[in-house]
């Protein structure tokens, strides 16, 4: 008998199933750590390209304020976390780069006019975003130093959407732009027939907008060319939301539009008779539910495949700000001054924090954190 034998036959063995059970409690927990320390990124607008707005980042069951930024101006561009740094556009013509544990400023950079609704998009080390001289900036994300900028006719509102090496974006002199996500070389533009404040939303190699022309456009992305078009009825600022071969979209004719993108039609409409007000939020959609703003003040909850209203919640301002999902936690802001928790499910509010100026900005939310700016120039991030 070997030394090793000898001293390892002399003590008892745990049972096998005891080794089983340890080894799954060990991976259970080791699996559980990677998942809180590995939440992914909100590199853009509303998320994804799609612009669903759900997120999978887990945000702790009471959220506290972490920290707060004060900006010189206006915060109505939504923010975009990436790798610990939290990026938002003011009207203050500034860039601003914060760190998302401390909330101290990393880097500002300065654009050629106020940043309003334009929020960046961060890829592959480059952040871009546009202002209202009508200017594209690309901008170091880890220096702040500009890469190259690209001036269009029109001011920018859209926020910016990148597939592959190619990002997108509208301009209100009435283009949608391809450009190099490395170089700001035109690949090609769009032009509609009206300004195009909305964000470009991507899916399968295609581009999607809703105009002030009061038109669904669908685009091929590499070459331009219009695939096809639908009528909206009403011009929307809204930004297009997709889902399972569906699109989403709100309109200044009071409207919400679940559109077909296989049959290329509209598959149902929601209207609110007893406040009819146009929906200016973008929406955010789960498998089984579409959920935005509206300047009736209100949040609506509808059934993704028949537009049937499940609930409403009733702010005290009409509600511009997109909404955040993560689970069943819904997380939007109010021109109130308030930012509300509510439940997905219900509709019942389950949290709210009192930021004291209109929150027409969406919330952004990764690595644990929650992130939203005001129109007094404060951003604000929450946390444990």
């Amino acid at each position: 008998m070997t030394k090793y034998e000898s001293k390892h036959t002399s003590q008892s063995l745990p049972p096998p199933f005891l080794v089983r059970y340890s080894m799954f409690l060990f991976c259970t927990c080791i699996a559980a750590l990677s998942f809180s320390f590995q939440s992914p990124d909100w590199d853009m607008f509303r998320g994804t390209p799609a612009l669903t707005g759900v997120t999978a980042a887990v945000l702790p069951k009471t959220l506290k304020l972490r920290w707060s930024f004060q900006a010189k101006d206006s915060i109505e561009s939504s923010a975009a976390i990436v790798g610990g740094t939290v990026y938002v556009g003011s009207m203050d013509a500034s860039l601003y780069a914060v760190n998302l544990a401390s909330g101290k400023l990393v880097w500002r950079y300065a654009t050629s006019d106020p940043i309003q609704e334009s929020s960046p998009c961060v890829h592959n080390g480059v952040v871009y975003v546009g202002d209202l001289n009508g200017v594209l900036h690309a901008v170091d994300a880890a220096t702040g130093k500009a890469k190259w900028t690209f001036k269009t006719d029109g001011e920018i509102k859209s926020s910016p959407n990148c597939f592959q090496d190619r990002v997108y974006f509208g301009s209100y002199d009435q283009n949608l732009y391809c450009l190099s996500a490395t170089t700001g070389t035109l690949l090609w533009k769009y032009e509609a027939e009206g300004p195009i404040h909305c964000t470009p939303s991507i899916d399968k190699g295609r581009v999607y907008v809703s105009g002030c022309d009061e038109n669904f456009r669908a685009i091929d992305a590499v070459t331009g060319k219009q695939l096809y078009a639908l009528p909206l009825g009403a011009y929307s600022g809204a930004s297009v939301a997709l889902f399972e071969n569906q699109a989403y979209v709100g309109t200044f004719g009071n409207e919400v539009l679940g559109l077909d993108l296989q049959k290329r039609a509209t598959e149902w409409v929601y209207r609110n008779p007893p406040r009819s007000f146009p929906f200016y939020s973008s929406a955010a959609v789960t498998n089984d539910r579409v959920v935005l703003g509206g300047r009736d003040k209100l949040v609506h909850c509808l059934q993704r495949l028949s537009g049937k209203e499940l609930w409403s919640f009733t702010t005290r301002a009409r509600v511009e700000s997109s909404p955040l999902i993560t689970g069943n936690r819904i997380f939007v802001g109010s021109n109130d001054g308030l930012l509300y928790e509510l439940d997905l499910v219900s509709g019942k509010k389950t949290w709210e924090f009192t930021a004291g100026a209109p929150l027409s900005a969406s919330p952004a939310a990764a690595q644990g954190a929650l992130v939203i700016g005001a129109q007094d120039g404060m951003l604000y991030c929450f946390g444990e």
